[in-house]
């Protein structure tokens, strides 16, 4: 039986899915959404199953194709509504929506749900206000094979719509958590991994300390850095170089270096090692 199309913009059920742009009201129902045909696929491919899939042919790329993703949606059993134009482009988040936007359940966690092996690379974002820069490290984390992401005193939620689509879907695949610092000092401690934390305020290049064994990275606000409690707790702080004239890094960019530095490491060991990854 074909989907009854709702086209317009003032329909109920859509003014409930607008409302979940607000945080409160994402935390209350324990949702997040999903905006984007990329974001979408890589979500399902990490396992996640959508409550609904709200989809319009008119917005999509590629619909021949696409329809795929939603008769895979509609596989896991999960609800599929179809919009008209109008309807979509007044639930969409983004602006030049793709005709796919999905709520899921909640990815918030908190640090006694993580698991990780016995040699982890972990990163802590500390007091991190943009969607976008967490987002962005998200990116960094999947591609580098980070084992968790912890948002420490966290100003955004990791179901911000902007963070969803900034790391294009992976924080559907790179476990995440939101935590206050004593708790997530005390993971790192309870694990037996290292911090390891950037600041300007040391002569220490980050190339200069061994990542090879289990190791957090820790980066803070770039307004204010990292707070004292979390520079006191670390192993190591070190600095990026700056020839420059400007004295810091975007945040994202700062992670991405030191992570590298940590990927580079940990293959050259392994090499030496004998391991054959």
């Amino acid at each position: 039986m074909s989907e009854l199309i709702i086209t317009s913009p003032a329909n109920a059920r859509l003014k409930s899915l607008v409302a979940l742009r607000r945080r409160r009201v994402r935390e209350e129902a324990g949702v997040t959404l999903i905006d984007g045909y990329d974001e979408l696929s890589l979500a399902l491919d990490a396992g996640i199953v959508p409550r609904t899939l709200y989809h319009c042919p008119e917005l999509m790329l590629d619909p021949g194709a696409q329809q795929d993703v939603i008769r895979q949606v509609q596989a896991l059993g999960s609800d599929t509504q179809q919009l008209g134009r109008a309807a979509f482009e007044k639930v969409a988040y983004r602006e030049g929506p793709d005709g796919f936007l999905a709520v899921v359940d909640s990815v918030v966690r908190s640090c006694a749900d993580l698991r990780v092996g016995p040699t982890p690379l972990a990163l802590v974002c500390q007091g991190v206000e943009k969607p976008g820069n967490l987002g962005a490290m998200l990116r960094t984390a999947d591609a580098a094979g980070v084992e968790a992401v912890l948002a420490v005193d966290p100003v955004t939620d990791w179901g911000n719509p902007n963070l969803v689509r900034a790391s294009k879907g992976t924080v559907f695949s790179v476990p995440v958590a939101s935590s206050g610092t004593a708790e997530a000092l005390q993971w790192l401690s309870d694990n037996g991994i290292a911090l390891v934390a950037t600041t300007p305020d040391t002569d220490l290049d980050y190339t200069d300390v061994d990542y090879t064994g289990p190791v957090a990275i820790a980066v803070g606000a770039e307004k204010s850095g990292l707070t004292d409690e979390v520079l006191a707790a670390a192993a190591h702080r070190i600095r990026i170089p700056m020839e420059g004239r400007a004295n810091s890094l975007n945040v994202a960019t700062s992670a991405a270096v030191v992570i590298y530095e940590a990927v580079r490491q940990r293959r050259l060991a392994a090499v030496q090692s004998g391991d054959p990854r």
